[in-house]
């Protein structure tokens, strides 16, 4: 598929079709490509969680959903995602390396990063698994883990305290489509968003 067709057909899957699962050679592929995110430093701060098993998938939506049974038309169509992968960051992983000669923060501050790159370098890595997906003709949905669950995420998958999730990604054939909420908003127009030279 052509890069600016993958770009345009990007989107936020909400429903999969159970049945079908990722093949593992795709699987492989998306966590190669994201990979080759940009990254300060060539830190690569980040690390990839990877659920297929059933039973992971299961315990995952149990620790980070709601407490009693999806209700939800959204929580049931995500949970029909025959694969989830979440992105972890690594804050320490960047203050190491930005003490190292070559950058010199020996005080390894985080107050001297004007934005915490290591969540914007895995949230570059998920985009690339994001454009991936499309490619390869599946489905996929970035979303949030409550900052409530992050607890108990950890605790059911044994993540050391050195990772933060900065979401989650279901990925897979889509199901029959239906047309989100979201989308009757429209895309804003590059006349909307963009300022060349000076705001206004």
């Amino acid at each position: 598929m052509e890069f600016s067709e993958v770009v345009r057909r990007r989107r936020m899957v909400r429903d999969y079709d159970p049945d079908r699962p990722v093949p593992e050679a795709v699987v492989e592929r998306l966590l190669d490509n994201a990979l080759r995110a940009p990254s300060a430093g060539f830190t690569q701060g980040w690390a990839f969680l990877v659920l297929d098993a059933a039973a992971d998938r299961e315990l995952f939506w149990t620790a980070t959903g709601p407490d009693g049974p999806a209700t939800s038309r959204w929580l049931a169509g995500m949970r029909r995602a025959p694969l989830i992968v979440v992105p972890l960051a690594n804050e320490s992983a960047y203050l190491d390396r930005y003490a190292e000669p070559d950058k010199g923060w020996t005080d390894r501050d985080p107050a001297r990063w004007p934005v915490p790159y290591w969540q914007i370098d895995t949230g570059f890595a998920a985009l690339l698994m994001l454009l991936t997906v499309v490619d390869e003709g599946l489905g996929a949905c970035f979303f949030g883990i409550p900052p409530d669950r992050t607890a108990r995420f950890r605790e059911a998958f044994g993540v050391p305290e050195a990772y933060d999730p900065i979401g989650a990604i279901t990925i897979g054939y889509r199901a029959a489509d239906r047309r989100s909420p979201s989308l009757r908003r429209g895309r804003r127009t590059v006349d909307q968003v963009v300022h060349r030279g000076r705001w206004g």
